[in-house]
């Protein structure tokens, strides 16, 4: 199968589009299943102890993007909402997890208003764990760029300008 230049490259970028399509599916159900863990859901047992590392490495390898750091010290922890005591009493913790997500949003926007300028996920994540916010699984960059991505979509709060970089959506339209 020989190619022109121009079909190799739109041959690329498909295929770098299906890999960053994979790479979101798979942060996100990594992310809903470290939740459901730490919200006490019903215990599902582990299937072969579900690893980000090797799968991200194999997703990522054309590409030759290093993989995940687990070396990387965990941001330092919020303490749970759910001890909150000005929380009201009734809320169950799924609420109190969407209100803390929400908040995790609103520090993320805030952090970029403060900078002026885009902010890549990691730059993101240092100015709002200042503020005491942290995010679970391995890797908490890709953890909040897979939500800051989310929130990106039209109408949301954010603009992605490139690979995990993000700016307020009012920003890219004035």
């Amino acid at each position: 199968m020989v190619l022109s230049e121009a079909e190799a490259l739109a041959r690329l970028e498909e295929l770098r589009r299906q890999r960053d399509a994979l790479e979101r599916q798979i942060a996100d159900l990594l992310l809903y299943l470290d939740l459901g863990r730490r919200l006490g859901g019903p215990s599902v047992p582990a299937p072969a102890a579900v690893d980000a590392a090797p799968v991200a490495a194999t997703v990522a390898a054309p590409s030759a993007q290093p993989p995940a750091r687990p070396e990387r010290p965990p941001a330092p922890a919020l303490p749970d909402p759910a001890e909150d005591p000005t929380e009201e009493a009734g809320l169950s913790e799924t609420v109190l997890a969407r209100r803390y997500g929400r908040a995790v949003i609103e520090a993320a926007l805030a952090a970029l208003e403060e900078a002026g300028r885009p902010l890549h996920a990691s730059e993101i994540l240092a100015r709002i764990a200042e503020q005491g916010f942290s995010l679970p699984g391995q890797d908490p960059v890709a953890a909040l760029n897979t939500r800051l991505w989310k929130r990106s979509g039209p109408g949301g709060p954010l603009k992605r300008l490139g690979e995990a970089v993000y700016a307020p959506a009012d920003a890219e339209e004035g």
